[in-house]
Formats: structure tokens, C-alpha cells, sequence
């Protein structure tokens, strides 16, 4: 505790919590659940809040530790312009997000397009990852921007519990009449998770913020039918050198996000997965690969226009482990969904359960939606962005 606002934090089940009541309980610090959290707080200050984190912060599963952020207004749907104009330059706490021009590339001539051969005079570092033949057409994201989500998870724990929000880790929370059950987890000497010790407190407001597993919490623990879906998308490395120059690219749905002196490969979601569906990998020529065979069919498709995917350095492992994958939660089902939130209604015992969504498009519009949730449930009519 730094000072009198301060939150407290539990890591580890060796330090007691004896805590029974909260105002909000927010269940999941990645990206959207840490953003709402800290809002909630500089929002209505004078409400308790508990932020529970099934591993540590930022959350160490998912999407929000593996995936890398890309805010681009190719991503914006329509009438969202504003909001995204907002989360760009709050996607504060990653000291490497930056500008970074965004290049989508076509094959064909279209309004706002350009000649590839004319912006690659501006961009030269694209010049060996693509053949201007095959995507001789591309459009131009000046504003685009890229930063690391989990870093933005951290910034926003960190800032939450310091302005005064618990924070309670290695945690499995489920949805009870009237606030949450808190399994703390601990691993024994034989690495298995295990419960250590059950917790059950009461809570006005419930914020479901766990990502593609919130949905189906929804569902197990209340019995509330949600249309939402997931899909399991994994992120391929490109060890094709890369700099603080060079440009994203998307072509055909798939994104070459420049990361760590290569590229991390962000393949389209063309679908959502059927419920009980478990990752597998694909085959290539008949040989085993750790990519699943929708992401490896999007790969094979674009290797005459990308040719550094026909080659040695993308790695596709030969097993789904050597392949870095997260479920990604689908707003509605959909795979062009925006984030979202929604009212669960009210519980057995009053409390209100709101679900807090991202998806595929939280990196451009996913700190605005968790303003917005924190602004209803704190009574705020006023959004910053108008």
C-alpha cells in the first residue's frame, strides 16, 4: 500500500483474504476487464471494487499476453469514428507502441488505391516481403498504430490498484446468487492446479470480462443463453527481418505485424468455432504441421504474392504446441463484430451481471467499450469522446 487510496493485492494463497462484500467485482484483468476496472475507479471512486484474475497481471492465457496490437482505422465500422479516434492514444502504458504506417494490399485497381511500385519508393523495407505482380494496389493507413495489449493490461491493473481497486490473483471466479465464488488456485509439487481455498462474496455489480470464456460462464453458472461464439486463432512467426521502418501489411485478411525484429502473422477468422471443438493442426503435402488446417489454407493461398511464406522462415511446428494460439471471443457469433457489452440482467439476489466482450477488433475500439460499461455502471452520462 503506497498510500491512504491504495488497493491491495493477493498473489499468492499463503496471504489471507478475509475480504466479503464488494460494490462491483470485476472478473478478468486482460485488456478490457483491467481498462473498465481502472475507469470504474476515476469514474465513482467511492465504490469498492475487487478485480479477480484466474492467473497473474496481465493475464497469462488468451489473446491479450500473445497477440499483437494493431489500431488501424481499416478496422473502424461505420459510425465508430469517434470511438476509435479515443482509444488510439489511450493505448497508454507500452513504452513500444508507436506509429506505424498499415499497407493493404490488392490485387486489383480500386478507389483509394495506389500503385505498390510507387509507395514501396516510400516504404522500401516491404520490398522483399512482397511480389508487386500479384498485389500491384495498396491503401495507405498513415495513423495506424502498434503496441503490446498486454502491456496495456498491466498499465491499467497496475493504475487501478494503485487508485485504490483490489486486486486478487491465481483466482478462478465463478457467478453466484448475489456476487462471485473465488477458487484460489495453487499448483503442487507435481505441477497440478488445484483449489486451495473457496471464498464466497457478495457483490452489487458483476462485470464478466473473461474474454471468449465469459460467454459460456454466463451460461454454466446462471443459466442465461448468450448468441455469442469463439474461434481459435494461432499466431505464426515470420523470421523475415523486420525494423522500426517497416510497415504493416495485410493482404487477404491475414496481417504481417512487424514484432521483434521479424513478423507475427495474424491470420482472418473465418468462422466460429462449434461448441466442444478442440485445436488440432493441419497437414501439409501429407506431413503434420502445428498450424489448423483453415490458417495453413490462408497461408498456402497467399505465398506467390508474400513469398517469404513459401520458405523456411515461417514457422509452422509440426505439432498445435509449437504454434502460439488463444481463443478469441466472437461478439454475436460474428467475425467482424465490434466489442461490446451487455446487460445480463439482475441476479437471484439484485445483483446486476453485466458481459464485456472484445473480439477481433478490440485493439482499435476495445478501451472505448470498457469506458463505456464503467460510465453506465458509475452513472456517467457524459463519454469523452462526445
Amino acid at each position: 500500500m503506497t498510500d491512504g487510496r491504495a488497493g491491495r493485492v493477493w498473489a499468492h494463497v499463503g496471504q489471507p483474504f478475509m475480504e466479503r462484500g464488494y460494490d462491483v467485482a470485476v472478473l478478468g484483468a486482460g485488456r478490457m476487464g483491467a481498462a473498465c476496472a481502472l475507469y470504474l475507479r476515476r469514474l465513482a471512486p467511492h465504490l469498492r471494487l475487487l478485480l479477480a484474475e484466474r492467473g497473474g497481471l496481465p493475464n497469462e492465457e488468451g489473446a491479450t499476453i500473445l497477440a499483437p496490437g494493431v489500431w488501424t482505422a481499416f478496422d473502424v465500422p461505420p459510425g465508430r469514428e469517434a470511438e476509435a479516434g479515443w482509444t488510439r492514444p489511450n493505448l497508454f502504458g507500452d513504452p513500444a507502441a508507436g506509429p506505424r504506417p498499415l499497407l493493404r494490399l490488392h490485387p486489383d485497381e480500386g478507389p483509394g488505391r495506389l500503385p505498390i511500385r510507387q509507395l514501396l519508393a516510400r516504404f522500401p523495407e516491404a520490398a522483399p516481403l512482397l511480389d508487386p505482380g500479384a498485389l500491384p494496389w495498396a491503401e495507405v493507413d498513415e495513423d495506424a498504430s502498434t503496441y503490446r495489449p498486454g502491456a496495456v493490461a498491466l498499465a491499467c491493473g497496475q493504475a487501478a490498484v494503485r487508485e485504490g481497486a483490489d486486486l486478487l490473483l491465481n483466482t478462478h471466479a465463478h457467478l453466484t446468487p448475489g456476487g462471485v465464488r473465488l477458487d484460489r488456485l495453487t499448483v503442487t509439487n507435481t505441477h497440478q492446479i488445484v483449489t486451495h481455498e473457496t471464498h464466497e462474496v457478495r457483490a452489487g455489480v458483476v462485470i464478466v470480462a473473461m474474454g471468449a470464456d465469459g460467454p459460456a460462464a454466463a451460461e454454466q453458472d446462471l443459466g442465461i443463453h448468450t448468441a455469442h461464439g469463439r474461434a481459435y486463432r494461432q499466431f505464426p512467426r515470420l523470421n523475415t527481418p523486420s525494423d522500426d521502418r517497416t510497415p504493416v501489411l495485410r493482404a487477404g485478411g491475414l496481417t504481417l505485424r512487424p514484432q521483434h525484429g521479424g513478423f507475427t502473422v495474424v491470420p482472418p477468422l473465418h468462422h466460429r468455432d462449434p461448441s466442444g471443438y478442440v485445436p488440432q493442426g493441419g497437414r501439409l503435402t501429407g506431413v503434420p504441421v502445428g498450424v489448423r488446417r483453415e490458417t495453413l489454407e490462408d497461408l498456402t493461398r497467399l505465398m506467390d504474392a508474400l513469398p517469404p511464406l513459401a520458405t523456411g522462415a515461417l514457422e509452422i511446428g509440426r505439432s498445435l504446441a509449437d504454434v502460439p494460439g488463444a481463443w478469441v471471443a466472437l461478439p454475436g457469433g460474428r467475425v467482424d463484430a465490434p466489442p461490446r457489452h451487455e446487460a445480463l440482467g439482475e441476479g437471484a439476489l439484485g445483483e446486476r451481471v453485466h458481459l464485456l466482450l472484445g473480439g477481433p477488433l478490440a485493439d482499435t475500439l476495445g478501451l472505448a467499450v470498457a469506458y463505456d460499461l464503467a460510465a453506465r455502471v458509475a452513472g456517467v452520462r457524459e463519454r469523452p469522446w462526445g
